[in-house]
Formats: structure tokens, sequence, C-alpha cells
């Protein structure tokens, strides 16, 4: 009995395929709501790390415990003052990397 063999897709195929492929807009729509998810699940977890609540983290930064909420369920609509605020209040570090044309570029 001869094996039938089954294809197999990477990831980045998949995303191809069903979201569209890199530099489409639906696909830059998809990478930026997935960044910003993972962003906010970041956000989330340094506030866990030091045992603060939303409300607590809210007071730090300046800003409505339901501001924090939706920060850390996605962090789409947040500005990156904001963002960065609140990384300020959890004293955690932030790096930002800018890569032009294959060219990382660095703050001297």
């Amino acid at each position: 009995m001869a094996k039938s063999k089954i294809k197999t897709y990477s990831l980045a195929e998949m995303k191809d395929k069903y979201i569209g492929k890199e530099g489409t807009k639906e696909r830059e729509k998809y990478d930026y709501k997935l960044r910003m998810d993972v962003l906010g699940h970041m956000i989330k977890k340094a506030r866990q790390e030091r045992n603060l609540t939303q409300e607590q983290l809210g007071e730090l930064v300046g800003v409505q415990k339901a501001q924090i909420s939706k920060l850390e369920s996605s962090a789409n609509s947040a500005t990156i003052d904001t963002i960065l605020k609140v990384f300020k209040a959890l004293k955690a570090d932030i790096h930002f990397n800018v890569t032009i044309e294959n060219k990382h570029l660095q703050l001297s």
C-alpha cells in the first residue's frame, strides 16, 4: 500500500496564501496588529512582574485604569508618548530598531 505524501506549509507560506503577500495592504495591517498585540502583552507581563494593578500603573502614568486595560489588550490606540511613559513607570527599558534598505541604523 503506497503512502500518500502530505504537503506541509511554512508559516510564511500560510500567511502569503491566506492573509496576503508581504507588501500588500492586508499583510501590513495584519503584521501591524500582531506587533501591537505583542506590545500589549509585554506591557501586561511587565506590570505583573512589578506586582502592580492596572489602576496603580495608570496612576503612575497619569491615565485611567481603562486606558491601561485597553493598552494591554492591544496597543493600537496608544501614542508612542503613552507607551514610553508606561515603560518608564514600569522601570523597563524599551529599545527601537530602525532598518532602512537592509541597513541597521543606530543613534549615536
